[in-house]
């Protein structure tokens, strides 16, 4: 039977495919500016390569040229890194515009109220009459367009809660900017001594600030369920007769034979076809070691093919899929966090009305005393004003934004809006044990010459079986060297020839040695044996001492290594846990009124790190688990465990005491403004004086040990 080269047909759907969108790739391998130099030079010279750029925070490969995805992924292997395809279009879907318009509209009021305060300097210096009027038309041509634009999001927010008969803080802050604009208008038709433009302005514009810092805690989520369908392979070899044809993923059906190339993710759920397969599942099963499946096994979307390429027959594809299910549990887990609410929203849902009644009545009161209606919309407007929730718009943000700075600054980075709320709140922990608190790695033996270092990276770099790329980590400062006749031999290691001399790295009883783990035969020589230690995630130990919280630990490993863990560190450990066994145990713990901290980084902990209260993730999570995660930990290890949980009970403190001072600010000012003694101006002054008292406030964040 022939076959065509899966790279000559792959070459035209992937040139297609560049030229429209180019081509991504998920690297949750790289760390450092090391990592993206040697990766866009080591790419530089693929042929059809064009722009190579790599994205350290997002862990993303950006590919301009047609090169087939297949020699892409050789080439990154070849480098020492796994990468998975990413469908761009899924990708394209999840972008958002939304910080860079608040950004845009902040900027227009802020350039827009120094004009205008400008120009009220000129009234206040003793302007009158007919220049008087002029300055204040001038600040109405300045203010009236700007507040239309830049107060969007505050209108659009406030309609839709009257729309269902419903208040919220946007509907006062909506009315005092309006009533400000259309009160300043009015003065200034009727040639009055007062406008109040400057008040809309900064009321417009302090209040954005808090929109946009509340945005940039959001910047970073992105729906782990998106990122799980961009996880799909976006092509698939077909088997046509005696030749394979790429086409797109949604264009398999069932019971469609494929072809999987060394390498490769499986495409679709499916029944092995070749003999036997090694396959790796540790994102979907959490399974360190890989796993040799035998032909009419059931193998899943998601998982890798260690060995020789293989064929299958598809039995789930589009929905059914496994990747697309764990993705709707996914999105379930998220649709329920996203329905927690935040702490100024739970302040909002009595202050809202609060300010309204407070307001009217202050119209009532003064209209009925003197009659002056202008006198008694005025002081209407200031009580708006004065009580407008610009301090409790900035309470959470303010300090948020700077828990975030300072959490970053330690190698964290915060992703969810309410992430740091919910964390303060946690007091039970759980964890992943594969890839979380322990990972693969391998002890060169001392005796080792040179020559077998070398050797032995070459054959490393030749394998995507997990021990082999821990064997590459090992053996940094190696020289590779020329192999040929590599073959790679599924369940029991990869053999070539070097300088006419037999090599082969693999598992003992293959290498005919004495020992049962990884080992490397030159020639007849005696194997060497590596040790393969199950090893500690540095920070383990400090970060379960620094937690004092109760914690257990599920994984989809067997129960043999999941019991070493266990008496390691003196935690109970749950062994060949599913991704809904783990779903099962947080709802147990929820139902006990336990708030759960999810710590994990697999596919199969995608889902938990949804549901849980709060969740965590480290930096070589797949970006599915990134993106789920409320924190990803920057840093190789977890020690900063317990700081993460020290700023987030510390942010909720400060967002209260904020919440104290907007209310202590309130008691002084507003009976001021309901006895007449603040002009709509006056009442803007105090208003800012308030934000920044919030805000030096929220800088105490930076204390924090």
């Amino acid at each position: 039977m022939t076959a065509a080269c899966a790279a000559c047909s792959v070459a035209p759907l992937a040139e297609e495919t560049a030229k429209a969108r180019g081509q991504q790739f998920a690297l949750p391998g790289i760390h450092c500016a090391a990592c993206i130099g040697k990766i866009e030079r080591g790419l530089a010279s693929l042929p059809g390569a064009g722009d190579v750029r790599v994205n350290l925070s997002l862990k993303r490969l950006s590919i301009s040229g047609p090169a087939p995805a297949d020699r892409i992924l050789t080439a990154l292997s070849d480098l020492g890194y796994e990468a998975y395809p990413l469908d761009t279009e899924a990708l394209a879907r999840a972008s958002d515009s939304e910080g860079r318009t608040l950004l845009t509209r902040l900027a227009v009021a802020g350039f827009a109220m120094m004009n205008v305060m400008l120009l009220s300097v000129a009234v206040w210096s003793g302007a009158t009459d007919a220049t008087r009027d002029l300055f204040h038309l001038i600040s109405a041509l300045i203010t009236l367009p700007v507040i239309a634009y830049s107060g969007q999001p505050f209108y659009q927010n406030a309609w839709k809660a009257l729309r269902v008969r419903r208040l919220n803080m946007d509907v006062p802050i909506s009315l005092a900017i309006l009533l400000a604009a259309g009160m300043s208008l009015f003065e200034t038709l009727m040639s009055g001594k007062h406008a109040y433009f400057d008040a809309a302005l900064s009321l417009t514009f302090f209040l954005l600030i808090g929109r946009y810092l509340d945005h940039r805690t959001r910047s970073h989520a992105r729906s782990a369920a998106k990122e799980l369908t961009a996880l799909e392979v976006p092509t698939a070899q077909r088997v046509e007769g005696e030749s394979l044809r790429s086409v797109r993923i949604d264009a398999i059906a069932r019971d469609d034979e494929l072809q999987v190339p060394s390498g490769g993710r499986m495409p679709v759920d499916g029944i092995l076809l070749s003999d036997t397969a090694l396959l790796d599942r540790s994102f979907l099963t959490g399974e360190s070691a890989a796993q040799t499946v035998a032909s009419g096994d059931a193998v899943q979307a998601g998982e890798i093919n260690l060995g020789a390429p293989l064929r299958l027959r598809a039995t789930a594809v589009g929905e059914d899929t496994s990747l697309r299910r764990m993705a709707a549990l996914v999105e379930t887990a998220e649709n329920a966090r996203n329905s927690y609410t935040a702490l100024a929203d739970r302040a909002a849902q009595t202050y809202a009305p609060a300010v309204h009644l407070l307001a009217l009545a202050a119209f009532l009161g003064w209209f009925f005393y003197d009659g002056d209606i202008r006198h008694a919309i005025n002081v209407a407007i200031a009580v708006l004003i004065i009580t407008c929730p610009c301090a409790l718009g900035l309470a959470v943000p303010a300090v948020s934004t700077a828990a975030i700075s300072r959490l970053f600054s330690a190698g964290v980075l915060v992703k969810h809006a309410t992430a740091l709320e919910r964390l303060a709140e946690v007091d039970h922990v759980v964890f992943d044990k594969t890839g979380t608190l322990t990972k693969p790695s391998v002890v060169v033996p001392e005796q080792m010459t040179a020559e077998q270092r070398d050797i032995a990276l070459s054959l490393a770099q030749h394998s995507a079986h997990p021990l082999s790329k821990a064997v590459v980590t090992a053996l940094k400062g190696a020289t590779p060297v020329f192999l040929t006749d590599l073959t790679e031999h599924p369940g029991h290691g990869i053999a070539a020839v070097s300088a006419g001399v037999p090599v082969k790295l693999g598992r003992g009883a293959w290498l005919d040695a004495d020992f049962d783990g990884l080992g490397l035969r030159i020639g007849t020589a005696p194997a060497l044996p590596f040790e393969v230690p199950d090893a500690l995630r540095p920070g383990v130990k400090e970060a379960l001492s620094g937690l004092n919280l109760p914690a257990e630990v599920l994984t989809g490993d067997a129960p043999a290594p999941a019991k070493l863990l266990a008496d390691r560190l003196g935690l109970p450990v749950r062994a060949q846990a599913r991704p809904e066994d783990k779903l099962a145990r947080l709802d147990a713990l929820k139902a006990e009124g336990r708030h759960v901290l999810m710590v994990g980084d697999g596919l199969n902990d995608t889902a938990a790190l949804a549901a849980a209260h709060a969740s965590i993730a480290p930096a070589s999570a797949l970006d599915a688990s990134r993106n789920a995660a409320d924190v990803v930990i920057m840093t190789d290890g977890l020690e900063s465990l317990p700081l993460i949980l020290r700023i987030a009970r510390a942010t909720r403190d400060l967002s209260k005491q904020n919440f104290s001072i907007a209310t202590i600010y309130n008691i002084i000012a507003v009976p001021a403004a309901l006895a007449g003694y603040a002009t709509p101006l006056a009442a803007a002054l105090a208003m800012s004086i308030s934000s920044i008292t919030v805000l030096l406030n929220s800088a105490r964040m930076r204390s924090v040990k």
